[in-house]
């Protein structure tokens, strides 16, 4: 698996993570932008 795809992983599971703990936490709003970058950085993975 080339590094650049692990790079990208990485960043897509930070993102998520991070949108459930604000999620959890009563932050909707910044947890949705946090999806959002989520979202463009796993196109990246296509």
């Amino acid at each position: 698996m080339p590094l650049t795809r692990i790079s990208w992983l990485v960043t897509v599971a930070i993102c998520l993570i991070t949108a459930l703990l604000l999620l959890v936490n009563g932050y909707v709003g910044y947890s949705g932008v946090l999806l959002a970058v989520g979202a463009a950085a796993a196109v990246n993975l296509l």
